[in-house]
């Protein structure tokens, strides 16, 4: 191993340049979006889960008071 040649980079990585807020607000809305879509799927593929948070969610609300 010569030293560390093999680790260093050509250039400036485009990673260590600072995010936009454009670019950041764009990638939390994908974010979001695909976390939405994976919980959609979840919910189809364990309707008994579904069903369970809901009823504890139910007891939840009706146990709160103001």
């Amino acid at each position: 191993m010569p030293d560390g040649a093999e680790h260093q980079r050509e250039g400036p990585d485009p990673q260590d340049a600072p995010e936009t807020d454009a670019q950041r607000r764009r990638r939390r809305a994908q974010f979001l979006r695909e976390l939405h879509e994976a919980k959609a799927l979840r919910d189809r593929v364990q309707p008994r889960r579904v069903k369970a948070a809901r009823m504890r969610q139910a007891m939840r609300m009706r146990t709160f008071r103001w």
